[in-house]
């Protein structure tokens, strides 16, 4: 087993053998050193852009514009948009329109388009937001 032990120029290896070992050829304990500089200058990779830019692509997954019904656009005003940006109009409304409950800020208190939006529900927990605006995403 090699333990080394660094100065500022030099490095030296300490090699112990099994105490089971029967070979003569390497002794109990020896040891070598080994002369190189501690820094050496240049020695770091790095990242290279691409001269070329790849093309983007249309938009995939959870960044792809998704139609909405005709309740979640008298909400979002837009006839198609991407499922975190929906979620996001959404809070948006309802932070602008205080409709949060002041006792328990998790608890949604439906207005008239949000019961529209939820199904009717006068109240909703804020973890209920995502899987309720849903079905108003069309694919």
């Amino acid at each position: 087993m090699a333990m080394p032990t660094t100065t500022a120029a030099t490095t030296t290896f300490s090699f112990f053998s099994s105490p089971n070992a029967s070979s003569s050829f390497f002794p109990k304990h020896s040891s070598c050193t080994l002369s190189f500089p501690s820094r050496v200058p240049g020695f770091f990779v790095r990242a290279v852009a691409s001269s070329s830019p790849k093309p983007k692509g249309e938009p995939r997954g959870i960044a792809k514009p998704l139609r909405v019904s005709q309740e979640l656009q008298s909400l979002v005003g837009v006839p198609e948009i991407p499922r975190p940006h929906a979620l996001k109009r959404v809070w948006d409304y309802i932070k602008d329109n205080n409709l949060q409950d002041p006792n328990d800020k998790k608890t949604i208190i439906c207005d008239e388009k949000l019961k529209k939006l939820f199904g009717g529900k006068d109240r909703v927990g804020f973890l209920e937001i995502a899987g309720l605006i849903s079905p108003h995403l069309l694919r």
